[in-house]
């Protein structure tokens, strides 16, 4: 089946979604978290458009042994896990084999961590409208992760942004979140990338690269380093 492509890339993406998020956001203390490293081009944008701070929100995919696309869950920054129930009964996956996949993930958590802050802490979400951004979601385990874990920092509201997403998976959304704004829910949906003519891997220096000058253009708050 051929697909015709909505984006260019992700940044034409983040541009197109950030236009959208402008009529819904005008908090000046809006906090923009994207997950690495897809999300991070398309939360530049986002950044640039709201004049608002960016930040990294780590979140890692656990993937089925042998078929590491196939999400069952996600951890977080935090200590949060996030699993896909219904998903392991299916499977019929032992508490061990969960927990020795977690444990696989864990070290490049907190390597990207350390690489994408080089020391900075964390930008406090608590009392501020946060905006979680990514380029796609497909089961969307990694942004529920990533929900459940901002969520417990308090943020005034929570905001959930993509520019393409499975619909089923964007309902799921409208419970987790605050609001959910996602551009495009085409159906069948396969896969986030088949979406994007340009869908290269980003590396860790163009992430490293794109925080920096995020931290050039916004305003920093008292919670920044």
């Amino acid at each position: 089946m051929r697909v015709e492509p909505i984006f260019q890339n992700r940044t034409e993406a983040g541009k197109r979604l950030a236009e959208r998020v402008k009529q819904l956001v005008r908090d000046p203390d809006a906090l923009i978290l994207a997950l690495p490293r897809g999300g991070v081009p398309v939360g530049l944008e986002l950044a640039r458009a709201l004049n608002a701070e960016l930040d990294v929100f780590l979140v890692r995919k656990l993937g089925l042994p042998g078929e590491e696309e196939l999400a069952i869950g996600a951890i977080a920054s935090g200590g949060v896990r996030v699993l896909n129930e219904s998903l392991i009964r299916e499977l019929q996956l032992s508490p061990a084999l969960i927990d020795q996949i977690a444990a696989r993930e864990e070290p490049e958590l907190k390597r990207r961590e350390a690489l994408y802050r080089q020391g900075r802490p964390a930008i406090a979400a608590h009392g501020r409208t946060v905006i979680l951004v990514d380029d796609g979601l497909a089961t969307g385990a990694s942004m529920k992760a990533a929900c459940q874990a901002v969520r417990v920092q308090q943020p005034k509201r929570l905001i959930v942004a993509v520019p393409v997403a499975a619909q089923e998976t964007c309902w799921e959304f409208q419970r987790l979140a605050d609001e959910i704004v996602c551009l495009a829910t085409p159906e069948p949906f396969m896969a986030v990338g088949i979406w994007y003519e340009d869908f290269e891997q980003i590396s860790d220096e163009e992430v490293q690269r794109m925080l920096k000058e995020a931290r050039s253009l916004a305003p920093q708050s008292p919670g920044s380093a």
